[in-house]
């Protein structure tokens, strides 16, 4: 997050620090329930959708470099099982801890005497802006660490049939007779034969009938 960013206290996920102050040691919980945002999981394979509620139980202290928070995120994840491809849903439990940096404290916690020269610490840090952080990143990151990246319906799930696609957890008889490749000609040559007598037979006579008929003559 860039240093300049405006933060929104509108925003459900942006917390205000204020009243904790920045006394190092003190504490506050917070409990608060949002509407998920958009895209918050594994993008195709499992996520919350948009808009279901997520619950957040968070503890913010106060420390010298700034606020550390520690919380946990409660969800209702969907996806489709890797393996037979049914919907399924699952219990999210995701659980988190960030420190967000007072703009004016380095690392050890002092005014820093001068701007900081590693442009890519300044990238990974999370500030905190006129008091205000934003929870999202750090929600978003949790929750796929928390999310299975190959999510089944059961741990057992047999999956798909590879011939005809069924799935074998509603038919665990369900298989197909093996063919082997090189009788293949000879089946069918069978079959044909077999049509050819059906032919001769015409109106359903049996064989003895023209054997007789022929002694006759």
């Amino acid at each position: 997050m860039a240093l300049n960013a405006r933060l929104d206290h509108r925003n459900p996920l942006v917390f205000d620090t204020h009243e904790l102050g920045r006394r190092p040691g003190a504490l506050q919980r917070l409990s608060r329930t949002i509407d998920a945002p958009k895209d918050l999981g594994i993008q195709g394979v499992i996520g919350v959708p948009e808009g279901a509620p997520v619950e957040l139980d968070l503890r913010l202290e106060s420390v010298m470099e700034g606020v550390l928070v520690t919380g946990t995120a409660r969800a209702l994840a969907k996806g489709e099982c890797v393996r037979c491809l049914e919907p399924l849903e699952l219990e999210l439990e995701a659980e988190f801890q960030e420190m967000f940096s007072y703009p004016d404290a380095d690392d050890r916690g002092r005014p820093k005497a001068e701007p900081a020269d590693d442009a890519e610490d300044d990238e990974d840090m999370l500030p905190l802006e006129d008091g205000l952080f934003d929870l999202e990143p750090v929600l978003r990151d949790a929750v796929v660490l928390a999310l299975p990246m190959q999510p089944v319906c059961q741990d057992d799930c047999p999956g798909l049939c590879s011939e005809c696609g069924a799935r074998l957890a509603d038919a665990p008889d369900h298989h197909h007779e093996a063919v082997d490749i090189r009788w293949a000609a000879l089946q069918g040559l069978a079959g044909s034969l077999e049509d050819g007598e059906k032919d001769e037979l015409g109106d359903g006579a049996l064989p003895s009938a023209h054997v007789d008929e022929k002694q006759e003559k």
